[in-house]
């Protein structure tokens, strides 16, 4: 991937998020409840993700 595609990905991918929380912010959705969203969702994915590394042997 060149240099300009990986870093528009991720100006693209910070202004999304930008965008998500100025839209929910102004909607009226508590900033706790993107907490508890992007917390819900990292312990989804780390829990799809422990199977995939196992080390026992």
């Amino acid at each position: 991937m060149p240099l300009t595609h990986f870093l528009a990905l991720i100006a693209v991918t910070i202004l999304a998020a930008a965008v998500t929380l100025w839209a929910g912010l102004s909607a009226g959705v508590p900033p706790v409840a993107f907490l508890l969203l992007a917390l819900s969702g990292a312990v989804l994915v780390h829990l799809n993700n422990r199977d995939r590394h196992d080390h026992d042997g």
